[in-house]
């Protein structure tokens, strides 16, 4: 896995899909602005020259004779001579006054006045004259009163500075926004970096715990962020792990301890049989201790092929309507002896009948045997075990209690999974209360564990009747037994 190209990536992403259609859009708004500016400005000097053409009109009651004395009147006093041009056009469009002294060349065009003499009021021209300088000129054709004056008033300006600062205003505005795009693209390199970097630790650790390194951890920089969640979410994976890991670990030793023993006891008789003087009782002893070790060996080797059945899909089950106090009773009876043999009073309260359930007769018997097996390996001599069996709402209700060392409040929540055991010291393989959950979870029932540290440990199973074999009824049950015990 190439984090480099992922980054690379990243960033691709970005600048194609963010940074790109940004500058497109400041782009946009930058020509909507200078355009903007530039028709404002014009705009403003259309009217400025408009207004002046205006203090020209009583040249239009002039009659031809006075007409040439008055436009000259009126161009001495023009006050604004610095700023507009006036030109005086007689009716053949000649000019015969100008504000600035100077008459234009005969050759000069106007296409002001063509416009304006084509439109019969004013016509505007924006350009260059012959001297290259770029001028507004507008022309307004004096009114008709008949008396032979009808000529025109043209003024002109000059553009120059006002594109220089024209030109200036646009040189701030494309500053402005070249400064915007650069502000936007470094801190988006700055964010998108960000998210860059924990990605790429997120990445090496994530390459540590594939390689078996569960110890590796994520440094988590901000806690309430999303990354800061996939960094904990991460941590989290890896101490699952770690602790999967090390319960595999402790699982592996502790079977092959539950091997080794039988086995040695095994071997060990097995060569004390075959000395040919060995006595009768003797012989008989060592085949009797070689019977049970070889049955322990086969519960345990059926268990684990009963979760390797679980893990991988293919555990099958029976479906026929059974008698469940039958299954309790013989996984009861197989235990009498044994917790006998250990000091423990095994007490069993069947009542009269209870109704059937529909399951696999030999998979919930292993259930009971599993749980009764754990009270006797974790109750002391001396102690007491109680198997009660009852109806409540729609379930049958199997109850084991003793009186052993119970479960730590800390170890409760995960006695169910697999590999786990709260007492390595116990033998045991820590998977066979993780196979009897799967199997009553298959028969659309629940295996709730009550215990208390120092005073011991119930497990109740409990499982729909025939009558109502559905999971809503284990579900009220459950409610049942959750209010009874907030109540207790």
């Amino acid at each position: 896995m190439d984090i480099s190209i992922k980054v690379r990536g990243v960033t691709r992403n970005w600048v194609l899909n963010v940074l790109l259609l940004l500058t497109a859009i400041i782009l946009a708004l930058v020509i909507i602005i200078i355009a903007s500016v530039h028709s404002n400005y014009y705009d403003s000097v259309s009217s400025y020259i408009n207004s002046i053409a205006g203090s020209f009109d009583r040249l239009a009651v002039c009659d031809s004779s006075a007409y040439y004395d008055e436009a000259r009147s009126l161009s001495t006093q023009f006050t604004l001579k610095n700023q507009v041009e006036v030109q005086i056009l007689d009716t053949a469009g000649t000019v015969i006054v100008s504000t600035s002294g100077f008459l234009p060349p005969e050759d000069e065009k106007m296409p002001d006045y063509e416009k304006a003499v084509a439109d019969g009021i004013s016509g505007e021209w924006t350009g260059y004259t012959s001297g290259d300088e770029h001028v507004m000129a507008s022309t307004y054709i004096l009114a008709d009163y008949g008396n032979g004056s009808n000529g025109a008033v043209r003024c002109i300006v000059s553009l120059q500075k006002l594109d220089r600062h024209i030109l200036f205003i646009n040189l701030i505005i494309i500053a402005f926004a070249i400064i915007l795009v650069f502000v936007a693209a470094f801190s988006g390199i700055f964010f998108v970096r960000s998210i860059i970097k924990p990605i790429g630790e997120i990445s090496n650790v994530a390459r540590k715990i594939a390689l078996g390194d569960f110890k590796a951890r994520l440094k988590i920089q901000e806690p309430n962020s999303e990354i800061g969640e996939l960094c904990d979410t991460i941590n989290y994976m890896a101490s699952e792990l770690e602790s999967t890991d090390r319960m595999k670990n402790e699982f592996i030793s502790s079977v092959s301890h539950e091997l080794r023993t039988p086995l040695t006891a095994i071997r060990g008789w097995g060569e004390t049989i075959s000395d040919a003087n060995v006595d009768r009782e003797l012989a008989m002893k060592g085949v009797s201790v070689i019977l049970n070790e070889t049955t322990r060996l086969s519960g345990l080797v059926e268990e684990l092929l009963d979760f390797s059945r679980i893990q991988t899909g293919k555990m099958s089950y029976k479906n026929e309507k059974i008698d469940i106090l039958a299954e309790v009773a013989e996984a009861v009876y197989a235990y009498q002896q044994i917790a006998k043999k250990n000091d423990i009073i095994l007490s069993y309260h069947e009542p009269e009948s209870v109704s059937p359930v529909m399951g696999d007769p030999d998979r919930l018997e292993q259930v009971f045997i599993n749980i009764i097996d754990n009270a006797i390996k974790y109750t002391s001599s001396g102690g007491a075990i109680n198997v009660d069996v009852k109806e409540v709402e729609g379930c049958v209700q199997i109850g084991v209690s003793d009186t052993g060392a119970g479960i730590p409040a800390d170890k409760i929540d995960r006695i169910k999974e697999k590999f786990f055991k709260a007492n390595n010291t116990v033998r045991g393989s820590g998977i066979g209360l993780a196979v009897a959950d799967e199997i009553i979870k298959h028969h659309n029932g629940l295996l709730l564990i009550d215990s208390t540290e120092g005073v011991g440990t119930t497990v109740t199973v409990v499982l729909p009747t025939v009558k109502k074999a559905q999971p809503e009824s284990i579900a009220a049950h459950d409610a049942q037994i959750t209010h009874n015990s907030e109540e207790n």
